[in-house]
């Protein structure tokens, strides 16, 4: 056993967890130690989850072993972890609004004398234990009269009574303001003094930074990476969970700094308190405009606000020239927009439906139900749609669910190029799915770029947004922090840009050079 085993609190050993043919995680190690805070970071897909999931009890692994104080030990759930010590609180509380703050502190384990709560006993405790966390409030109250950041300290309070051991801490301040995040890593630092090991997952790498002793970094169900975080920096960071850990070059296209067609559409200072800041975007005609960002940016929730599926409460869309109004997806469509969201099973297609059906969907909720196209015209319509997009199914009356990721991809994108429209949002439109099929949405989105489309992209493959993009904005901590144009749209730019890194124009770079 080396010196750092022995001072492992938590560990997890060459981890293995398959699903289907699916290897979620492949041989992933990981070692917490009492008194520290552990940052745990990856994008989407990257095994976050399902390692978190495996070391408190809900999933057991296919491979590997779990230690807890350098003793081997196998969970058999969430409870059976808890009773060992190990808590977990996540981003959405889980626990009960309408019951009072000392019921939620002592839920499932009420001191009681003959049969009865002993309620006074309760609340007393409860006063007791949160002084320790800085808040002084009147337990008696109901949960739901607080505010998030205070259920936040009583979810913890709550988990490390109950466990005492591990904190494991998932999304915990993606509802805070700043004064709420200051507080929260007030306790956060007070129970690492007290000697628990802290696992710590965000997708704010400035929280990261100010908090962590030590981040890990997955990818693709693999570990990257464990470092002290005095030895790294935001840009190496963010290089290995890009998986741009490489040499990184300027790949001009052509594309970047080409001339555009008018304007199709303006977003000017569209914005949601809470979800994104606002921002002015035009989008041309014949334009791809790419976004980049970590998961968490904000991207998902400026593609939301373009499309209405979350109302903004500020700004305003001008398409061709006029305004609009788009507060639901239904205007949108109207005005011309389309969307592929980023979760096509979740989001995107009816699973039960026919490819046929998934197809003409959005074409016919746009004629309205008293002008239902008839199965000649459905059947033609798909038939067209699945030949341009090489779409793959045995024929077009077969269930979309059951069709291979990729081909699923391509129906979504047929159902909004069937309204002809004049702006589209693509939020991921290449996760997921095989080589081939990357291949064809990529050279689908140049195509439709050259037919004058404009085109929002939202990607986490740099080289993928650099190739297509004729310019990219970067998101960071849900606002847009940087549009790269001409010679700067290229991955370094992107990375240096995502990091809060000072992004110095090419042509200065090339004026100050020997």
């Amino acid at each position: 056993m080396t010196a750092q085993d022995a001072e492992a609190l938590l560990e997890a050993r060459g981890i293995v967890k398959i699903f289907g043919q699916h290897r979620a995680l492949d041989d992933v190690s990981f070692a917490l130690r009492a008194g520290e805070v552990h940052a745990l970071l990856g994008e989407n897909g990257a095994g976050k989850s399902t390692l978190i999931k495996i070391l408190t009890g809900a999933y057991r692994p296919d491979g590997g072993e779990v230690r807890l104080q350098g003793a081997p030990v196998s969970f058999r759930d969430p409870l059976h972890a808890q009773s060992h010590g190990i808590g977990t609180v996540y981003q959405e509380v889980n626990l009960l609004p309408n019951r009072s703050v000392a019921e939620n502190l002592f839920l499932g384990h009420q001191p009681t004398r003959w049969g009865l709560v002993r309620r006074k006993e309760i609340e007393a405790r409860a006063r007791n234990i949160l002084v320790t966390y800085g808040l002084d409030i009147d337990v008696r109250e109901e949960l739901s009269s607080f505010s998030v950041a205070v259920q936040q300290i009583v979810a913890i309070a709550r988990a490390v009574e109950l466990s005492g051991k591990v904190l494991v801490l998932d999304e915990p301040t993606a509802s805070l303001d700043r004064n709420e995040v200051d507080r929260l890593f007030d306790v956060i630092r007070s129970l690492k003094a007290r000697g628990l090991g802290i696992i710590f997952i965000t997708h704010f790498l400035d929280q990261v930074f100010a908090l962590a002793d030590r981040v890990t970094i997955l990818r693709n169900g693999r570990k990257i990476a464990t470092h002290a975080l005095t030895e790294v920096n935001t840009t190496d960071v963010v290089r290995m969970m890009l998986g741009k850990d490489v040499a990184f070059d300027h790949h001009l296209t052509g594309l970047a700094g080409a001339t555009h067609g008018a304007p199709c559409v303006r977003f000017a200072g569209l914005g949601r308190k809470g979800s994104v800041a606002p921002f002015t975007l035009d989008v041309h005609e014949g334009e791809v405009v790419g976004v980049a960002g970590l998961l968490g940016s904000g991207r998902t929730e400026m593609a939301r606000l373009m499309f209405g599926i979350d109302l903004a409460d500020s700004g305003q869309i001008t398409v061709d020239g006029k305004p609009a109004t788009i507060r639901n997806p239904a205007q949108a469509v109207a005005a011309g927009f389309g969307f592929c969201p980023e979760d096509r099973k979740l989001d995107g297609i009816f699973g039960e439906l026919s490819v046929r059906e998934n197809i003409i969907i959005a074409l016919q909720a746009k004629l309205g139900w008293f002008r239902a196209l008839n199965r000649e015209d459905q059947i033609d319509l798909a038939g067209r749609y699945a030949d341009a997009l090489d779409i793959r199914a045995a024929n077009h009356d077969m269930p979309v669910k059951l069709l291979s990721g990729g081909n699923q991809q391509k129906v979504i994108l047929a159902r909004w190029l069937a309204i002809d429209p004049s702006f589209l949002i693509l939020d991921e439109p290449t996760r997921g799915i095989d080589v081939g099929a990357h291949a064809e949405i990529v050279r689908t989105i140049n195509r439709l770029r050259e037919e004058g489309l404009g085109l929002f992209v939202i990607s986490s493959e740099l080289d993928e947004v650099v190739a297509y993009s004729n310019r990219v904005v970067v998101m960071r901590d849900r606002q847009m922090v940087a549009e790269l144009t001409g010679a700067d749209v290229a991955p370094d730019r992107i990375v240096q840009a995502i990091a809060g890194t000072p992004v110095l124009p090419v042509s200065a770079v090339a004026e100050v050079a020997p």
